[in-house]
């Protein structure tokens, strides 16, 4: 699969058809994002614990470096990591760069006109100005949420789920952010299909429109009905796992062995690090 990207849906149709719609959206968004770690691609060939610290790193870099250029340098890095791992830039575009940048763009803006320095514009009318100090610590802002948010959704998306987690175990995150992790990500997606078939059988037994007041009150009595059936589901999980053996650690079958090409990219990348530290302290 050389070209892979989310499926983009437009809802039409009454209310039900539309939610409807979004859920599956949601279910295929998440499909689409495991065959997309099945890729061949530069990351994927790569040990996922070494994937997971050498993000980690990155983005310790991109929110510590005190460099502009250093920062969008580094941001370039990750769109070409994207495009050698075979990661569809159109995914990273709509899903973390348009998003994670608006959201730090409104954070950033006051800092434009509140951080004193060298003015170098006035708005009309209101007279404020725009410093240049302002400008690079909104660039600054954006480009480290932008980059950071990059470099994870890269790790996410270049490395399954069951593999992610046991390197998160493996790097000696406690065993119960890995099952809260585990449980949440299985979970999501029960509940997400329990709405749908939901949503489902309430369209098959409607008759006529409904009005908006309707919709809502209806709306209210699914999210009851989904709260009150994820709690049942939750003890009765529980339970099962305790009657099986479950006494706090989470066991996968995958095995994850480092290979030559493995150890030799993470010491490249420690020292490179190392470095990069070493010259910006």
């Amino acid at each position: 699969m050389s070209k892979q990207s989310f499926p983009d849906h437009r809802h039409g149709g009454g209310f039900f058809e539309s939610q409807i719609g979004h859920l599956l959206g949601v279910l295929e968004h998440a499909i689409c994002a495991e065959r997309v770690a099945q890729e061949s691609g530069l990351l994927q060939r790569f040990d996922p614990r070494v994937r997971l610290v050498a993000m980690l790193i990155l983005i310790g870099l991109a929110v510590s470096t005190p460099n502009l250029a250093s920062l969008y340098t580094l941001f370039a890095v990750a769109v070409a990591l994207a495009v050698l791992s075979r990661i569809p830039v159109n995914i990273l575009l709509r899903g973390i760069w348009l998003n994670v940048a608006m959201f730090a763009a409104v954070l950033a803006l006051p800092a434009v006109f509140l951080v004193p320095g060298d003015v170098l514009f006035r708005l009309p009318l209101l007279g404020w100005g725009a410093s240049v100090q302002g400008i690079e610590s909104a660039a600054f802002l954006i480009g480290r949420a932008t980059t950071a948010a990059t470099f994870a959704a890269l790790t996410i998306l270049s490395t399954p789920w069951l593999h992610l987690l046991k390197s998160l175990r493996a790097l000696r995150v406690p065993a119960v952010v890995v099952v809260i992790l585990c449980m949440t990500y299985r979970y999501i997606f029960f509940l997400l299909q329990l709405a749908l078939d939901m949503f489902e059988a309430r369209r098959s037994r409607l008759v006529g429109c409904l009005s908006g007041k309707e919709k809502r009150r209806m709306l209210v009595a699914d999210a009851g009905v989904l709260l009150s059936k994820s709690m049942d589901l939750a003890d009765e999980v529980f339970f099962a796992m305790q009657s099986r053996g479950y006494r706090g650690e989470m066991h996968a079958l995958v095995e994850l062995r480092m290979t030559p090409l493995d150890w030799i990219a993470l010491a490249g990348l420690l020292v490179a690090a190392g470095s990069a530290f070493y010259l910006h302290g």
